[in-house]
């Protein structure tokens, strides 16, 4: 197969890339500056203005998308996490609709933001709950229709409502590690906010799985939103003592709710409040996950690896 990826340079993008090419799948990444991107031997890098109704992919990925928690939220920076989204999404999909021969599949980039925040006593989240209204919903709201807008062209479109990725030396929990190790490690607020989570092996095992049941007809293939989170969402306490004991370190401070406000304003949601996101789809196609546990997931050789 040929997979087209956008935002193939990033966190997610890379180890799917990889994971195709181990495979023998044909990967071509597109990207805004191609010539400035440094791609893994065997990826093609091309420009969107390069591709044309000739050119022709099975799959696209779209997860092109400016990092969410990269800088506090101020009126730019929201647009720029808009644009950074939907700018490459109407691009694919404008792609799609001119080529001659048109993907079997489309998956999107998404977020399980889209749920908003939930209140500590709510139900576990499925594909077809109902959102909270607020700026992290409207992002992935957007970002998603633009991606849907491919369905009325004949091609399937799957959304990754992704959790919180962990994997060594990456994401975030390269950004508390170091603190952690220095026996730093605190809970965020009250630490009863939920964290829903996915070992970057299960996303990228996950995003094949969907892959392959397209590639082969399955009636079991999922399309519309798809929950890419472990079964077992954990509280912030419970994720910060997991780490704490993984580096034999205590974990027992806090930071208080007001000095996460003011040092991060509205983006200080992304830390204090949750959702409990169940991964419904997921289950219900057969997909078995390798780390369902977060205990077991965060073992000292894990956290090592991430030196």
């Amino acid at each position: 197969m040929h997979i087209l990826i956008s935002g193939g340079s990033g966190f997610l993008g890379r180890a799917l890339s990889q994971a195709l090419l181990r495979r023998g799948e044909r990967v071509t990444w597109l990207s805004r500056e191609p010539g400035r991107v440094r791609a893994p031997a065997g990826v093609e890098v091309r420009s969107y203005d390069a591709m044309g109704a000739d050119d022709a992919a099975d799959v696209v990925v779209n997860l092109a998308g400016a990092g969410i928690a990269d800088r506090r939220w101020g009126d730019k920076r929201k647009q720029v996490l808009f644009d950074s989204r939907l700018t490459p999404t109407r691009r694919l999909v404008d792609w799609i609709r001119s080529a001659r021969t048109r993907p079997r599949l489309m998956l999107s980039g998404s977020a399980v933001g889209w749920y908003g925040r939930q209140a500590l006593d709510a139900a576990p989240l499925d594909e077809r709950s109902a959102p909270h209204d607020e700026f992290v919903h409207v992002l992935c709201a957007q970002w998603e229709n633009a991606a849907m807008d491919a369905v009325a062209l004949g091609v399937p479109v799957v959304l990754l409502r992704t959790g919180v990725v962990l994997d060594p030396g990456a994401g975030m929990l390269q950004r508390l590690l170091p603190p952690f190790r220095l026996g730093l490690g605190a809970r965020l607020g009250d630490g009863r906010q939920a964290l829903s989570w996915i070992s970057r092996e299960d996303w990228v095992g996950a995003v094949l799985s969907i892959v392959d049941q397209h590639a082969g007809r399955s009636l079991t293939a999922v399309a519309g939103p798809v929950n890419l989170t472990a079964p077992t969402p954990v509280s912030n306490i419970e994720f910060t003592q997991a780490l704490a004991d993984a580096l034999h370190r205590p974990g027992r401070l806090r930071l208080p709710a007001r000095m996460l406000r003011l040092a991060f304003g509205e983006m200080a949601t992304l830390l204090l409040d949750g959702q409990r996101v169940l991964p419904g789809r997921l289950s219900s196609c057969g997909y078995r996950f390798r780390h369902p546990e977060l205990g077991a997931l965060l073992r000292p050789d894990f956290v090592r690896a991430a030196s």
